[in-house]
């Protein structure tokens, strides 16, 4: 007999965020996090496997946020315009984790992160900020073509780094406000989706009260 409710939804998963005050790097790799920055997988709980490896760090300059995908047998497809049929990271992010409200306000943010289909050639990553599904209301406006992403394709995967400002997550404020509200989602056109936490059973890009709390914890 399947379960009423997936076992992810049954607790309320923290997750930590490691600080590193040397991001974003300059040079070849925009981030080059360790694997100690990497998000712990919930997948074995619902009997899945991931293809992907989120890992964050984070300083009082922003976030830094890392995907390695592997297991494909071709090129990633993506379309920046296409938000949710394209190969690649999107990221809802709630610089209040108020975990209390459905819909998202002022201080929650989506970004999606893509690691192909920008510039002429259509083979640059692109990083661009979206409004939340059925939210009450926006961010301030942020310039997408400011946010810093580098990609790495592969025969098998791909490596994709972005590093989100502090300017571009409206009420970013470690200091007083060393939590946030954190869940992804990474689609893939051969592999699937994965999520964060719960999956799409429930409607976590736009309900805030569904996202994870990411602390940002200090050195």
């Amino acid at each position: 007999m399947s379960a009423l409710l997936p076992p992810e939804f049954l607790f309320r998963y923290t997750f930590s965020a490691k600080q590193m005050d040397g991001l974003p790097r300059r040079g070849k790799r925009l981030l080059n996090l360790p694997v100690e920055c990497a998000l712990p997988s919930l997948a074995g709980l619902a009997q899945r496997s991931d293809f992907g490896e989120v890992r964050i760090a984070w300083n009082g300059r922003g976030l830094g946020v890392s995907v390695s995908v592997s297991g494909k047998s071709g090129p990633p497809l993506s379309d920046p315009e296409k938000l949710g049929q394209s190969d690649g990271l999107r990221l809802w992010i709630d610089t209040r984790c108020t975990q209390t409200v459905h819909r998202a306000g002022r201080f929650c943010h989506q970004f999606a992160l893509v690691p192909v289909g920008g510039s002429e050639d259509g083979l640059q990553p692109v990083a661009t900020l979206w409004p939340v599904a059925r939210a009450n209301e926006d961010p301030p406006p942020y310039d997408s073509e400011l946010l810093p992403i580098q990609s790495e394709i592969s025969d098998r995967g791909y490596r994709l780094e972005a590093w989100l400002p502090a300017d571009a997550l409206h009420g970013y404020d470690p200091e007083s406000q060393p939590r946030l509200g954190f869940s992804y989602l990474l689609n893939d056109s051969q592999l699937g989706r994965q999520c964060l936490s719960i999956s799409e059973e429930f409607p976590f890009d736009a309900d805030p009260s569904l996202w994870c709390p990411l602390e940002l914890a200090s050195e």
